[in-house]
C-alpha cells in the first residue's frame, strides 16, 4: 500500500508496539490532544476532510485500529478478546501515551465510536471529551433488533458468523463487497461522497485476507464479548463521566429507530448532547463542513 496518496501532508507517522503487533498513527497540529478513530470498513484515511482543519487548534492523532489500514492484523480468537473493543481501547491508550498524552479527547465513527465509548467507560481518567458519530450502544443494537433493523444492519449477523464462512464469501470479491457496503450506507446510495484517493486506501486495506478476517473478528466480538461487557456495565449502573457529543446522519444507520440522543441518555451517557446532521452514515465524508462545525464547537467550548 506504499503507492497510496498521502492524505495527511505535514502529519508525522508512528508505529506503536502493542502486545499483538503495531498500531499505525498519524499526528499533526498543536494544542489540546484529540484522537480520531475510524470505523468499518474504512481506515484512518476517512478523516482526511476533518483532521487537517482540527489540527489548526489541536494536536490531532489519527489511528488505524488493529486489523485495519496499516496496523497489524493479528489472528483472531473467535471474538473472545483479540478484537474486543476493550482491547482496541487499550491500543488507543498505548498510542496516546507513546505520543505523550495522558488525557485526551476522543472522536469515533462506527466501530471506532464503539472503541471510543468502551475506552471512556474503562478508563474514565483518560478521556476529556467524547464525540460519537452515527451509532447507538452495542447493547441497544442487539436488544432492540427487529425486522427493519435486521435488514439495515444485516452485516452485524453476517460478519459474526463462525469462521470461515463470511471470510470466504467476502474474499471472492472483496472490493465489490466494500463498494456495495459503503455506497449502501450513504444518503445518495452511491460512492460519490468519497474522494477516490480515500477509496483507494479502503480498497487496498480490505483486499487482504488477514484484514477481512480481522473485520469479521471485530463483529464476532461485537456479538459476544462487547455485548457482555456493555450489559455488565448497564446492570452495574456505570455511565460515562466526561462530556459527550452524539451526532448522527438524517439518513444514517440509527436514524430509523429511536432518537439516538435519547438512547445514549438512557444508557451510558445521561449528560449527552447532540443533534442530527444531514447525510448518511459517513458524515465526515458526506457532510464534512457540518461535522467539523459540530466537533469544533464541542472540542472548544
Amino acid at each position: 500500500m506504499t503507492d497510496l496518496a498521502d492524505l495527511y501532508p505535514g502529519f508525522t507517522s508512528h508505529w506503536v508496539s502493542t502486545d499483538v503487533g503495531k498500531v499505525f498513527a498519524r499526528a499533526g497540529g498543536e494544542g489540546p490532544p484529540v484522537v480520531l478513530i475510524h470505523g468499518y470498513p474504512q481506515t484512518g484515511a476517512m478523516w482526511h476532510r476533518i483532521a487537517p482543519e482540527l489540527a489548526r487548534t489541536h494536536r490531532v492523532v489519527v489511528v488505524d485500529l488493529r486489523g485495519y489500514g496499516w496496523s497489524s492484523a493479528p489472528e483472531g480468537d473467535g471474538g473472545v478478546e483479540t478484537y474486543s473493543k476493550r482491547a482496541m481501547g487499550a491500543d488507543i491508550v498505548r498510542v496516546m501515551e507513546e505520543l505523550g498524552h495522558v488525557r485526551f479527547a476522543v472522536v469515533g465513527h462506527d466501530r471506532g465510536a464503539r472503541v471510543a465509548y468502551r475506552l471512556a467507560l474503562d478508563h474514565p481518567g483518560r478521556v476529556e471529551r467524547l464525540a460519537l458519530i452515527d451509532i447507538v450502544p452495542t447493547l441497544a443494537m442487539w436488544d432492540e433488533i427487529n425486522a427493519a433493523k435486521a435488514m439495515k444492519t444485516y452485516h452485524w449477523m453476517f460478519l459474526a458468523q463462525p469462521r470461515p464462512m463470511p471470510e470466504r464469501l467476502i474474499g471472492g470479491d472483496p472490493v465489490a463487497y466494500l463498494n456495495h457496503t459503503i455506497a449502501s450506507w450513504t444518503a445518495a446510495k452511491s460512492l460519490e461522497a468519497f474522494d477516490p484517493r480515500a477509496l483507494a486506501h479502503y480498497r487496498a486495506s480490505f483486499n487482504n485476507p488477514d484484514r477481512i478476517h480481522a473485520a469479521c473478528e471485530d463483529y464476532r466480538a461485537g456479538a459476544t464479548t462487547d455485548l457482555a461487557q456493555d450489559r455488565a456495565d448497564a446492570e452495574a449502573g456505570r455511565t460515562i463521566a466526561c462530556p459527550v457529543l452524539v451526532v448522527w446522519g438524517t439518513a444514517g444507520i440509527p436514524a430509523a429507530g429511536e432518537d439516538a440522543l435519547s438512547v445514549w441518555r438512557r444508557t451510558f451517557a445521561p449528560q449527552a448532547e447532540g443533534h442530527a446532521i444531514a447525510g448518511g452514515h459517513f458524515l465526515p465524508e458526506e457532510n464534512p463542513d457540518a461535522t467539523l462545525a459540530a466537533l469544533k464547537a464541542f472540542l472548544e467550548p
